[in-house]
């Protein structure tokens, strides 16, 4: 009778089997997708979209002859609010009506934020780390809408018609983009609103999900 014996290397462990082996890749695979960064990245394009159904901006303008106040609201793609009037009030200082500045950014915004977003949405998606960077507009975006905004109160301020009814008594200025001014007998109050918020809180989720990814290749 012959008994046959398993060298010690050749004995298999009764708690693994093929499948589980089998498992592991696809485990590691689905663990990588699930992986916080590249969740930030997508949550972020997402975040970004939803920016597109709230105001990013409002002013406030206060009048003599309009006790409540004249509003004006900025969407990423519109203007909405007083603005006749305060078109109105801007045409005997010489200031150019509000719809001509910034036409070209609010006719092209929904076209430039949905490429945004899908760019974001790839930037998680694909496996290859290089494409995070897709995410940098999110980044960039409510820093260059700011900027934007800043350039176009500071044109509009600074070229008055000079044949105005009023434009001697108002000299080149900037308006305030936030916080409170004062032009002549009126004054304004201005501030972001929800809408630039949550942009703002995408662009520090998809600074995050780029660096946590860039950060994660470096560590593998």
């Amino acid at each position: 009778m012959s008994t046959t014996l398993l060298h010690p290397s050749t004995k298999r462990d009764p708690a693994t089997t093929p499948a589980d082996n089998a498992s592991r890749p696809v485990s590691r695979k689905r663990a990588g997708w699930m992986s916080w960064p590249r969740l930030a990245l997508v949550t972020s394009a997402i975040l970004l979209a939803v920016s597109n159904l709230f105001p990013y901006w409002e002013m406030r303008l206060n009048a003599p002859q309009y006790p409540g106040g004249l509003f004006l609201t900025l969407f990423t793609h519109d203007l909405k609010g007083d603005v006749s009037e305060i078109d109105g009030l801007n045409h005997y200082i010489g200031m150019m009506p509000l719809g001509d500045a910034a036409g070209l950014e609010r006719s092209i915004a929904m076209f430039a934020m949905a490429a945004f977003v899908v760019m974001g949405i790839l930037a998680g998606v694909l496996a290859n780390r290089k494409w995070s960077w897709l995410a940098l507009p999110i980044i960039i975006f409510p820093f260059a809408f700011l900027a934007d905004m800043y350039y176009w109160l500071r044109y509009a301020g600074q070229n008055l018609d000079p044949t105005a009814a009023l434009s001697g008594a108002v000299k080149p200025f900037t308006p305030t983009l936030l916080g409170h001014g004062v032009v002549g007998q009126f004054s304004t109050d201005a501030m972001v609103q929800t809408g630039f918020w949550i942009a703002a809180a995408a662009a520090l989720l998809a600074l995050a999900g780029l660096v946590g990814r860039l950060r994660s290749g470096k560590a593998g």
